[in-house]
């Protein structure tokens, strides 16, 4: 049996949101529109879509906001932008950045700009791996949270000690938001206050929101139009936006509304798992609504356990692993989104139960 099929049989599924069939979401997207009295935008001009886009940037505090097709379009246009302002001098970027570990060099083949890898791997940036910088930078940009070391955030008085170098040295500070709207209750302050002091900022329609894709980038209203001129010439302007739109706009709401109750049962979550020493937790305390489990067995054999708490128990640990830094090691990133919040208690514990088992035999 496949991994597919295995997955769809699972009774509980631990990871990130309930998966919605086609048909469902198209359904729900037709209903909404007819509710709403929606009409297609042409080229991003038409209220579907200027009507969101207002509302995200008041949300967050900008004058100005523009849809883009991708996550990845948006973040090297805006640093480009950033860059050709001041000379092309470089961007710093985290060693874990989505630009660095995701995008197959397409800042360097592009010639979007020169970065530098600024930072420790493991750790959120502090105030001191952007001062200590030499160079002269262009531009800063800044995952909040950051995924690739299990949603950590850099402390609130670093960022804040971070948003006043920028501002005082003229330097671009860039906001890759693909999960602001998760780190909100890890701060436990409004998005438009952690948004203040930032230049730009990215955020993502179907991460956290549950939309089919789509992302939006954030600024003055000249940067935002200039960005915007941008993703034309890259091919990022759709005749339609509002299949993307309408699916994150119908449920932006809720979604945002829900994340106070995630981040809580990330820590229910992170409880039950800490019983279980064999399953070590990164990082030392949740700061958003996701962390990462590392485990003593190498992938492959993480795989083998997975396939067996689902064919055995209806269980879905993860959906992706990946190798661990030390040898017979891996690690899997868990999302806490519907899945868990409404998984009973008694199924968490056991889930946890099972896996740390599961591992232990394994290791003997």
């Amino acid at each position: 049996m496949s991994d597919t099929e295995l997955l769809a049989r699972c009774t509980t599924v631990l990871p990130g949101h309930r998966a919605r069939r086609p048909a469902e979401m198209f359904s729900a997207m037709a209903a909404w529109c007819e509710a709403k009295g929606i009409q297609h935008d042409v080229y991003g001009e038409g209220a579907v879509v200027q009507d969101f886009e207002r509302k995200v940037a008041e949300l967050l505090g900008f004058e100005a906001a523009v849809f883009c097709i991708s996550g990845t379009m948006t973040q090297v246009t805006a640093l480009r932008l950033a860059a050709m302002d001041r000379g092309m001098a470089p961007v710093a970027l985290h060693p874990t950045s989505h630009i660095f570990v995701h995008e197959q060099s397409n800042y360097q083949l592009l010639n979007h700009f020169a970065a530098l890898s600024v930072g420790e791997r493991h750790r959120p940036w502090t105030a001191a791996d952007i001062t200590g910088i030499p160079e002269r930078l262009s531009a800063v940009g800044l995952e909040i949270p950051m995924r690739e070391i299990g949603g950590q955030l850099s402390s609130w008085d670093e960022l804040q000690a971070i948003k006043a170098h920028c501002r005082a040295k003229g330097i671009h500070l860039h906001m890759d938001g693909a999960r602001l709207w998760e780190a909100a209750a890890g701060y436990a302050r409004p998005l438009a206050e952690i948004a203040a002091g930032f230049d730009s900022v990215y955020v993502s329609l179907y991460k956290g929101i549950g939309g089919v894709g789509g992302a939006m980038l954030l600024g003055t209203r000249e940067f935002v139009a200039r960005a915007a001129k941008w993703f034309a010439r890259q091919g990022g302007k759709l005749v339609h936006q509002s299949p993307y739109v309408v699916a994150a706009a119908m449920q932006f709401d809720a979604r945002l509304a829900s994340m106070p109750a995630l981040f809580e049962r990330t820590r229910f979550v992170y409880e039950v798992l800490a019983e279980h020493p064999v399953l070590k937790l990164n990082p030392a305390a949740p700061q958003a609504n996701m962390l990462h489990v590392h485990l003593p067995v190498g992938r492959e054999r993480a795989l083998e356990i997975r396939r067996k708490l689902a064919a055995e128990h209806g269980l879905w640990i993860f959906h992706r692993i990946s190798h661990g830094v030390l040898p017979d090691t891996s690690y899997f990133e868990l999302y806490v989104g519907d899945n868990l919040l409404e998984a009973p208690d008694g199924r968490v514990r056991e889930a946890a139960a099972l896996l740390a088992a599961e591992v232990q035999a394994a290791i003997g």
